[in-house]
């Protein structure tokens, strides 16, 4: 079928993007979902700092590329063996699990080795592409990878089964594609990677959208929650949502505040040596941003053995996304998990490099294409 998306044509393309123009939005082939295999009528699909990361090139990713990894929508058709059904609300989530390697066993710890291998290669988990478009040259047509199993800043996607989760017709579809990595990603941070005890203090480093996630869940949880970023808009904002403390990070630092849980969010080395610096003796770090590879932070080994310190690394938030979405959407249902606070921009399509531009600033929290 012929379907509109977003094709990242190169990596590593200078900002502004409204100028470099690294996205071109147009027509591609969209072949039938196969063995295990669902077509998803895209409905909304946020923007995140991970796309970002492939558009500046800090993670290189085979191009072209149809982007998007976060998003909801209604399943159309199934392929051959596929348990969903026709009309089915689906989030989409950027690491499929095989559930039988040595990974998939870990309780979400580990990402799966058969998913983050397709992750890689721009293919689907059960291999090879859905989608090509036409060129000029020999033989007319060129393959489009997909990017984290989902690419969904386009009307339509054919996903595997175990890149999606089922939700019911009640979650819109807004609220719903931020489950699929900005509520996974952030509140599993706390709830799986950090697990905070009853009373303890949460701090959160970089209120993006992951970060804001994290801290609506944590405030959700029953924690007195800090949050820290260098934009005071996104402060104000963390004050709105729950937050006890909203400060820059000068001012936690100036303040020797400390937290028996950390979360950093921002992505960045300087974002983690000030997480790190705000962690109580026997306290956890837990970091969930994505850097540049070649980026290096310094902290002091004595500290991590005088003063009991742990830090964990959490990709995608440690979850399991059968198990953690439900839960999140009943805390939603239950009026403790405002998530629509977290959109700051509807878009479309063709508002793309604007809208990365924004990302890039640090002005923008959660940006939907919606469809």
């Amino acid at each position: 079928m012929l379907i509109t998306g977003a094709v990242l044509e190169r990596c590593g393309a200078p900002a502004p993007y409204t100028e470099s123009r690294p996205v071109t939005v147009g027509p591609l082939e969209l072949d039938p979902p196969g063995g295990g295999e669902v077509l998803v009528r895209i409905e909304a699909a946020g923007l995140c700092h991970s796309d970002l990361s492939v558009v500046d090139g800090n993670r290189a990713r085979p191009v072209p590329m149809l982007l998007g990894h976060e998003a909801a929508g209604v399943v159309e058709a199934t392929g051959p063996g596929a348990r969903l059904g026709v009309g089915q609300r689906v989030v989409m989530t950027f690491l499929p699990r095989c559930g039988e390697c040595a990974q998939c066993a870990t309780d979400g710890r580990l990402p799966c080795a058969v998913g983050s291998a397709a992750n890689a290669a721009g293919t689907l988990v059960g291999g090879g592409r859905r989608l090509s478009r036409a060129v000029s040259g020999a033989d007319g047509v060129q393959e489009v990878h997909h990017h984290l199993g989902v690419s969904a800043f386009a009307t339509h996607a054919v996903v595997s089964e175990t890149s999606v989760v089922p939700v019911d017709d009640d979650v819109p579809p807004d609220v719903a594609a931020l489950l699929g990595c900005a509520v996974l990603t952030g509140g599993g941070a706390v709830v799986n990677a950090g697990r905070p005890a009853p009373g303890d203090r949460v701090a959160v480093v970089g209120l993006g959208g992951v970060g804001m996630a994290a801290l609506l869940v944590a405030v959700a949880l029953g924690h007195e929650v800090v949050g820290v970023d260098a934009v005071p808009a996104k402060l104000d904002l963390a004050r709105e949502l729950g937050a006890t403390l909203a400060l820059g990070p000068q001012e936690a630092a100036d303040q020797e505040l400390r937290a028996p849980v950390v979360i950093e969010a921002a992505g960045s080395a300087r974002a983690f040596e000030t997480a790190y610096a705000l962690t109580a003796p026997g306290g956890t770090t837990v970091t969930v941003g994505l850097p540049h590879p070649d980026a290096r932070a310094s902290i002091s080994p004595l500290s991590l053995t005088a003063e009991a310190r742990t830090v964990v690394g959490s990709y995608l938030g440690s979850a399991v996304p059968s198990r953690d979405i439900p839960r999140y959407v009943e805390l939603w249902r239950d009026g403790r998990l405002p998530l629509e606070r977290l959109v700051s921009d509807r878009i479309t399509l063709d508002d793309l490099p604007a809208a990365l531009d924004r990302l890039a600033s640090g002005a923008a929290l959660r940006q939907l294409v919606m469809f």
